[in-house]
């Protein structure tokens, strides 16, 4: 993936203030948290006025690969990816490595600290040798940054995990294969017998079957030989491959019915990988080292890594794995619905984590060994994330945008096809309702299944391995997953709706000291600041801005909430989506005791645009200013009207630094000025417009007329200003949005307009 010059801001790259970075992302499955990291890195960066361009290695392969002359030219180079990823080919550049989850969270973030980044050192031919951790020593230059984690990292995966999660991402298209070749020759071409179905002896459907088992068999070598590879490099992918082979073929230590299965797999995958690092730092004579990698290394450590396995650690492991297998297959009743609900809570808790892979390698592990129960649990809780969250937007539809309820649509396919990530931007937009629904939906379906005993033959979940005849079971499979997807959706609905009534609580509040409209039935309530004196003057200032929100379908008081309220006492409720303010504006009742903007505790109280962050208070409909310094003096100084901000001076400091770094002009008229300091307690964003325009160093060359301020304490700096910077980014794309906030009126028509931003 990558943004064309067509598609970036004129000006962009090396001749411009923008920078030339590279990305690679990648996922131990390579289907969807690579791609969503590829999107969220490209658009983040065009919006900056970066330029990108971002390899993808999925499961069908690096894609958009990176060429010498990126590399070349490149400013940075940001890896997302929780896998291994060669970083032999960008030796010299700022290199900056992180999981693929944080690609998708935090890409503005990475593209800050990859400017600050260290140089990567790795020396040539040497691919993964320097893998952060115990890996540096093998092919690091001395002084290189081993990781390349960047300033102020610590986010990268530990070299551990991302070996495991390597094996994984090799290991899933042999079981995959092998699995589904299995099920459809046996499908087919079986028929039942008193042992169960059996394949006719000497029949095309027995070939078929037999190619289908040899994907097994290479499984757990293959699971070894990558782990041992991220480790080590080429040099330990033979000895690892061969330590996995000896670990499934238990007659060679002497257990001739049982084998160490996939967990021998992993043992001998980091012995081998270990190994060969530490053999590596061996000091040999000149003229023996490039014999090494090829011969001497490979060998020896095969040699000792087997005989060790056979003689020490083969049978202990192989008993482990037997009796773990045997007490697993023995589930029945109660012990399967509490080992199926606390994988599917495993299942559900990260979508494509490290708790959902940990649950997922338990399960499509044990299917070589003949246990595809485990999995047949994992599969159910599998879809049921997306399946529900896509289900919820569809049963409560005025509690989503119009552009979630299109994620939802994205997602109920993705549910079909096991991609448990579909479920991933509602959990990152409502953790705290959308997580544990999630879990509970999860858990219910991996019980469900783990009672009626489903049995799943490859390492996947959804409808889609049950249309290919992967399951066995398919009515208690569906059953599981329609009763997981219902829960997910119905606590999902019920936790938003919760959430939506305390904030409508707040509104309540805040009416006690507001200034409501008056007239023909029905009452419209902007709140005031309890507790303070304001002029008349600001409670008619409040009453105008209350009766223009009024105008917008579907939206009382404040855009982004819908309320319903008698005239006499002004109350809040649900949603109506003809509710309109009508006879004259009078401000009534105790309105006169607000702050005539809304005041630091009304607005707080008053439904929102922005999260509360943008008020009455920091919008201003016309900038005095004339340059872009006295510009950002002037939003700050704005913003400080919240009482957010404690030190004006110190915030424009970081905001002008920030633009010292590369402009924050986005074109189309557009900047958007931000800062990260302690100098604010909590975040606030300012609008104001600009009639002759400030030159802002936008790539398109336009003057910004449309300015927007973000201003961000620092322990909020990651989420909230990305989540505000996104939001207002889209929106301003929309020509004839900037259209109607150019022309809107004063600063209630301004914030009607705005607060179609969610």
């Amino acid at each position: 993936m990558t943004t064309t010059p067509a598609d970036l801001p004129e000006g962009a790259g090396r001749s411009g203030q923008g920078l030339k970075l590279l990305a690679v992302t990648a996922c131990p499955t390579g289907i969807a948290h690579t791609y969503m990291a590829a999107e969220k890195l490209a658009r983040t960066a065009r919006a900056l006025g970066h330029e990108i361009k971002v390899e993808t290695q999925g499961s069908i392969g690096a894609e958009n690969v990176l060429t010498d002359n990126d590399v070349r030219e490149a400013d940075g180079v940001i890896i997302a990816a929780d896998k291994e990823v060669d970083r032999s080919r960008f030796a010299g550049k700022r290199v900056l490595a992180v999981g693929v989850a944080e690609g998708i969270r935090h890409p503005e973030q990475l593209i800050e600290r990859v400017r600050s980044a260290p140089v990567y050192g790795g020396a040539e031919g040497e691919g993964a040798g320097a893998r952060g951790g115990a890996g540096a020593g093998a092919g690091a230059k001395e002084g290189a940054a081993p990781g390349a984690g960047g300033a102020g990292g610590g986010r990268e995966r530990s070299v551990a995990y991302k070996a495991l999660m390597n094996g994984v991402s090799y290991m899933i298209p042999f079981v995959v294969v092998g699995g589904l070749l299995i099920a459809i020759s046996l499908a087919v071409g079986g028929h039942p017998t008193p042992e169960g179905l059996k394949i006719a002896p000497g029949s095309f459907w027995e070939d078929v079957n037999h190619i289908g088992t040899i994907g097994f068999q290479l499984m757990v070598p293959v699971l070894s030989g990558y782990i041992a590879y991220a480790i080590g490099d080429r040099p330990a992918l033979v000895p690892g491959m061969i330590g996995g082979w000896i670990a499934t073929h238990g007659e060679l230590y002497g257990m001739k019915d049982a084998s160490a299965g996939f967990i021998g797999g992993i043992v001998t995958g980091f012995l081998a990988g270990y190994l060969v690092v530490w053999i590596k730092r061996v000091e040999v004579p000149k003229f023996a080292r490039p014999i090494m990698p090829i011969i001497v290394i490979p060998i020896v450590a095969t040699t000792a890594l087997g005989l060790f396995f056979i003689y020490v650690l083969g049978r202990p492991i192989s008993w482990v794995f037997t009796h773990l297998t045997g007490w697993l297959s023995g589930m029945t009743g109660t012990s399967a619905i509490v080992l199926g609900a606390i994988l599917g809570l495993m299942i559900a808790f990260d979508m494509g984590g490290p708790v959902n892979k940990t649950a997922f390698l338990f399960g499509s592990g044990l299917i070589a060994s003949g246990n595809q129960t485990v999995m047949g649990m994992c599969a159910a809780a599998i879809p049921v994330m997306p399946l529900g969250q896509g289900l919820a937007t569809l049963i409560r539809r005025r509690l989503y945008s119009e552009q979630e309820r299109e994620t939802g649509m994205a997602a109920l396919f993705m549910g079909l096809f096991g991609i448990s990530e579909g479920a991933i931007p509602f959990a990152a937009a409502r953790p705290a309702q959308v997580i544990p629904a999630n879990m509970l939906g999860g858990a219910v379906a991996g019980a469900v299944a783990g009672m009626a005993g489903v049995a799943d033959a490859v390492p996947h979940g959804g409808p889609i391995v049950a249309v290919l005849g992967a399951v066995d079971g398919v009515p208690a499979f569906f059953v599981a997953v329609v009763i997981g997807t219902a829960v997910t959706a119905l606590a999902t609905v019920m936790l938003v709706d919760v959430s939506g009534r305390r904030k409508d609580g707040g509104v309540r509040a805040g009416v006690a000291g507001g200034a409501r409209v008056a007239g023909g039935g029905a009452g419209v309530t902007v709140a005031g600041a309890g507790g303070g004196t304001g002029s008349a003057a600001g409670a008619g200032r409040a009453s105008r801005i209350a009766a223009a929100v009024a105008d917008v379908p579907g939206r009382a008081t404040l855009p982004g909430q819908v309320v319903e309220g008698d005239a006499a006492d002004g109350d809040v409720s649900g949603a109506r989506d003809d509710d309109e303010a009508s006879g004259d504006d009078e401000a009534s009742g105790d309105g006169a005791e607000g702050d005539a903007n809304g005041g630091r505790g009304g607005s707080e109280g008053a439904a929102q645009v922005l999260s509360g962050y943008l008020t009455v208070q920091t919008v201003k409909t016309q900038l005095d200013a004339d340059g872009k310094e006295a510009a950002i003096r002037e939003m700050g100084e704005l913003a400080a009207g919240t009482g957010r901000v404690a030190d004006v001076d110190e915030l424009v400091r970081v905001a002008l630094a920030r633009e010292a770094q590369g402009t924050t002009g986005l074109g189309e008229e557009i900047a958007i000025p931000h800062a990260k300091t302690d100098a604010v307690t909590a975040p606030v964003v300012a609008f104001a417009r600009s009639a002759d325009g400030i030159d802002w160093g936008s790539p398109d060359g336009t003057p910004a007329r449309l300015v927007f301020m973000i201003s961000v304490p620092e322990a909020a700096a990651g989420d909230e200003h990305l989540r505000i910077l996104a939001l207002l980014s889209r929106k301003l794309m929309d020509a004839e949005f900037r259209a109607r906030l150019q022309g809107a009126e004063d600063e209630a028509a301004i914030l009607c307009v705005l607060g179609e931003i969610h």
